[in-house]
C-alpha cells in the first residue's frame, strides 16, 4: 500500500443488491455525478464495456489531463489513480478497490530510489510511468511504453540517463536507442512469468501465428515476437495485420479489445510455466462492476496525494505530455 495515499474505508460488494442492473445504474451515476470513467486494457470486459475512455497508460494520462468531467472513475490500479490526482488538482478521483496496486510500482520504493539516485549524480532520471507519485516526484521525465524511446532519444547523448523502475523495457529501449542507462532492477510480476518454452510449443501448433509482446517481458521472450509494442501498438498492429492468427505475450485483458476491433482472427494468450492465470494481473482484476458502482454510488474510496508531493509528480509528467503533444503535431 502507497504511504502516500489517503483515502476512505473502502467499500464491498456485499451490499449490492443482485437485483440492480449494474449497467444501467453506473449509466445514470455517469450522468448524475458528469463522471467520466477510465479503464485500461487489461481490466475484465464488463469494465471495459462501460468505460468512456479505454487505453494504456499513455493514453489513459492524456485523457485524465484534457478532462473537464466533475468526477474521474479510474478503472485501473493506484498509479494510474494517482497520475489523474496529479493532474487534475480539485477533481476527486475514485479507485474502486484501493487494494489494486502495482507489483512494479512496489518493487521501487521512494527511499530507495532516492539512494539509487544519489549514487548516480549527474544523470537524468527517467522513471516509466508504472510507478508511485513519490518516485514521479524524484524523477525529471515520465514515459510510458508507447513513448520510452522517444522520451529517451529526447535526451542529450552525452547526458547519462538513470531509467526505473522496469529493467525489462530498459533493457529494450537500449537496444532500439544505443544509449548506455544506468537500470534500476525492477519488473512487473505478470510480463515476467511468460514462457519461451510455451511459446515456441504455440508456435509449432499454430506456424501461421504472429506473435505479439509488450516490451515488458523478458529478452527471451522478446526474442520470438515478431512485433513489440505497448498495448495500444499491439492492438492497432493486430487489427490492420492481414494475419489471421496471433500469440499475445502481455496481459490477457487486452484479448477483449483484440476480438472486438477483428472477431474473425484467432488471438491465443500466451501461457506462462506453470497451469496458473498469471497472465491475468491479480491486482487489475480486483475492480470489479459491483464496486464500479458503489465507488460511484458512495463517491468513495477518492485517492489523493499531499499538494507538495503533487505538484512535484506533476512536473515530468508534463515534460512528458508535452513532448507526446510535440511528435503528434509533428507527424
Amino acid at each position: 500500500m502507497n504511504p502516500n495515499l489517503s483515502y476512505d474505508p473502502p467499500v464491498t460488494i456485499w451490499s449490492v443488491d443482485p437485483r440492480i442492473d449494474l449497467f444501467a445504474e453506473i449509466d445514470r451515476l455517469k450522468r448524475e455525478r458528469h463522471a467520466l470513467i477510465l479503464a485500461h486494457y487489461y481490466q475484465e470486459p464488463d469494465i471495459q464495456d462501460i468505460a468512456d475512455v479505454i487505453g494504456d497508460s499513455l493514453a489513459l494520462a492524456q485523457a485524465a489531463a484534457k478532462t473537464r468531467a466533475d468526477v474521474i472513475v479510474f478503472c485501473g490500479v493506484h498509479f494510474m489513480a494517482e497520475t489523474a490526482t496529479i493532474l487534475n488538482p480539485g477533481v476527486p478521483v475514485l479507485l474502486p478497490d484501493l487494494a489494486a496496486g502495482c507489483s512494479l510500482s512496489d518493487s521501487c520504493p521512494a527511499p530507495a530510489f532516492e539512494a539509487f539516485i544519489a549514487k548516480h549524480p549527474g544523470h537524468t532520471v527517467i522513471s516509466y510511468i508504472n510507478c508511485s507519485a513519490a518516485v514521479k516526484a524524484q524523477s525529471d521525465i515520465i514515459c510510458t511504453s508507447s513513448n520510452a524511446e522517444r522520451i529517451v532519444r529526447s535526451v542529450p547523448a552525452e547526458t547519462p540517463i538513470i531509467f526505473a523502475p522496469d529493467q525489462q523495457l530498459g533493457r529494450y529501449v537500449i537496444g532500439k536507442t544505443g544509449r548506455d542507462m544506468v537500470l534500476w532492477p525492477g519488473a512487473c510480476s505478470v510480463h515476467m512469468l511468460f514462457s519461451e518454452k510455451q511459446i515456441v510449443r504455440l508456435k509449432v501448433e499454430h506456424p501461421e501465428a504472429i506473435v505479439l509482446a509488450h516490451p515488458e517481458c523478458e529478452a527471451a521472450v522478446l526474442r520470438l515476437a515478431d512485433h513489440i509494442a505497448s498495448t495500444t501498438g499491439l492492438l492497432e498492429f493486430a487489427t490492420t495485420s492481414p494475419a489471421k492468427a496471433f500469440i499475445v505475450a502481455t496481459e490477457s485483458g487486452i484479448l477483449h479489445q483484440m476480438k472486438k476491433a477483428s472477431p474473425g482472427k484467432l488471438f491465443i494468450p500466451a501461457p506462462p510455466d506453470n497451469g496458473c492465470s498469471c497472465n491475468e494481473c491479480p491486482y487489475m482484476r480486483l475492480n470489479t462492476l459491483e464496486k464500479v458502482y458503489l465507488c460511484m454510488r458512495d463517491m468513495t474510496p477518492i485517492v489523493s496525494l499531499p499538494e507538495d508531493l503533487r505538484l512535484r509528480a506533476r512536473v515530468p509528467l508534463e515534460r512528458m505530455l508535452e513532448l507526446s503533444r510535440s511528435a503528434s503535431k509533428a507527424t
